[in-house]
């Protein structure tokens, strides 16, 4: 009987101990970063990316790279890395959106879409992710509370830059032409809508067959009314309004001014006349010699630009000198992860290695030494008979959310201190910034008005904007119309409501 009792027990303690296994398998385990060693058999995980701007040449041959020297610390990714014009880029990435399409991460900003990606909630929280996956890069934002501007209902839906600066607007123009032309202007003598439109008056005749602008006037407009435009569906506030009273641009008596002077400009042939159409990317018509004219910002009226030629010459000047600006927001660029992502851990991972290891930070953003770049001291340069527009990866578009003040290398666009002049710009008492920069808006309540709205916009705004209509008044008057029957009372009162809740709370 003995012998029996023990081997009825020895039985049930096996019964014990296997059922404990099943309900230990059946319990949900804590996510795990992936420890992979370097020749690992697995198969790398792929990270699908995507960028604005044109593919440049070296580009998979760069990533293939990328991916050899992550694998090699451990991270056994790689990388698909795909670009989309920026002419199609918003558009495209709302539409991939809706779709439910799957992708890691993507380049955005608020002079995209990210605020309307955010909005439709396309993003993914990394709330939680961030601080476990991607610790070094979290205490970063800790650090300079970045974060909040992306926050959105308590959650973290995009990864800012870390550079502060402002893009008040500087009017250029090409000085080689002008002095040909015995136009004589000073780089301080253009400051008021009135300049701008003499010069390119003085342009105009004296190249009558030259493209002499692409830019429309509204944005001088903004600049001389201290209108903050939101980047959202085209509503805005005043700066020297404390109670920020939200507005719609259309009714502001500066959208008929703008209006009238754009057409002005595109009957005279002074306004390129394919802008709603044209696929090209103003800067580089810039640098390519296609226009005589520009509106830039700060940035680029001290950055090298170049220029597709070396004989071409540039003078700025800065508009409404007096005048207060916002600052760019951080939200300017950023980087986000797709709320279908299937690998977010992966990619807040190599997100953390990019913000602590030089040598992946040079490979991303420069490539590969004496193929994409050299090295002249401490600056990268292009290889020999390269330049911006003929390089094979660097400055490759969208790389700008990227950026981290403790690893940019000066370059022949940006030299040495570029961005400590830039900070220092943004800092000047004309410059301010906005009491509502990290307000993320949300549409959850106002989505249908809002997605008619943005047709309208289309529809109805940009050809006044461009100079496109015959009657610009009479054109204006309808516009507002048309917008105040698609319960733009309701939107308004909706996107108020949000600012002046957020007003409470930072007080």
């Amino acid at each position: 009987m003995a012998k029996h009792r023990l081997v009825t027990l020895v039985i049930v303690l096996a019964l014990v101990m296997l059922t404990a296994a099943c309900n230990a398998a059946q319990q949900p385990q804590a996510t795990k970063i992936p420890a992979v060693e370097p020749g690992a058999a697995d198969q790398p995980v792929t990270l699908r990316f995507y960028f604005g701007g044109e593919k440049k040449a070296a580009t998979d041959e760069v990533w293939e790279e990328i991916g050899q020297y992550v694998r090699s610390k451990g991270l056994n990714v790689k990388f698909d890395v795909r670009f989309i014009p920026f002419k199609e880029y918003p558009d495209k990435l709302l539409t991939m959106a809706a779709a439910g399409d799957r992708w890691d991460m993507n380049f955005d900003a608020d002079w995209l879409n990210f605020k309307q990606m955010a909005a439709k909630g396309a993003y993914m929280d990394l709330k939680q992710l961030l601080p476990k996956y991607a610790p070094a890069l979290y205490k970063k934002y800790e650090e300079t509370g970045n974060l909040q501007s992306a926050t959105l209902h308590d959650q973290v839906i995009g990864l800012p830059w870390n550079i502060k600066m402002n893009q008040r607007k500087f009017a250029g123009w090409r000085l080689d032409y002008a002095e040909k032309a015995g136009i004589d202007i000073g780089p301080d003598e253009v400051q008021t809508i009135e300049d701008v439109d003499r010069l390119l008056r003085e342009l105009k005749k004296a190249y009558p067959e030259e493209r002499i602008t692409r830019t429309p006037p509204l944005s001088i407009y903004f600049i001389r009314d201290e209108w903050v435009d939101l980047g959202f569906y085209n509503l805005g506030y005043y700066l020297n309004d404390l109670d920020i009273t939200i507005q719609p641009m259309e009714q502001q008596p500066f959208f008929i001014e703008a209006g009238e002077m754009a057409k002005a400009w595109f009957d005279d042939r002074i306004l390129s006349r394919d802008l709603l159409i044209s696929q090209e990317d103003g800067a580089n018509e810039w640098r390519n010699g296609k226009v005589l004219f520009t509106i830039t910002s700060h940035e680029w009226a001290h950055a090298n630009p170049g220029f597709a030629d070396p004989g071409y010459k540039q003078r700025m000047s800065l508009l409404y000198p007096d005048n207060k600006y916002v600052n760019r927001t951080q939200l300017a660029n950023l980087v986000a992860i797709n709320k279908h992502s299937s690998n977010p851990e992966l990619v807040l991972q190599f997100l953390d290695m990019l913000a602590t290891d030089q040598k992946l930070y040079d490979l991303v953003h420069y490539g590969i030494l004496h193929k994409t770049y050299e090295l002249v001291d401490d600056m990268a340069v292009y290889p020999e008979g390269m330049t911006t527009l003929t390089s094979n990866y660097m400055e490759w578009g969208g790389q700008w959310a990227l950026w981290n003040t403790d690893f940019l290398k000066p370059s022949e666009t940006y030299s040495k201190g570029f961005w400590e002049r830039e900070t220092e710009f943004a800092e000047l008492p004309i410059n301010v910034d906005s009491p509502i920069d990290s307000l993320l808006l949300s549409e959850t309540n106002i989505r249908k008005e809002l997605l008619e709205r943005e047709q309208l916009i289309h529809q109805y705004a940009r050809p006044i904007e461009f100079g496109m209509v015959d009657d610009v008044e009479a054109s204006v008057a309808q516009y507002i119309e048309i917008q105040k029957n698609n319960n733009l009372d309701k939107i308004i009162q909706e996107i108020q409501t949000q600012v002046d809740q957020y007003m409470s709370k930072s007080r």
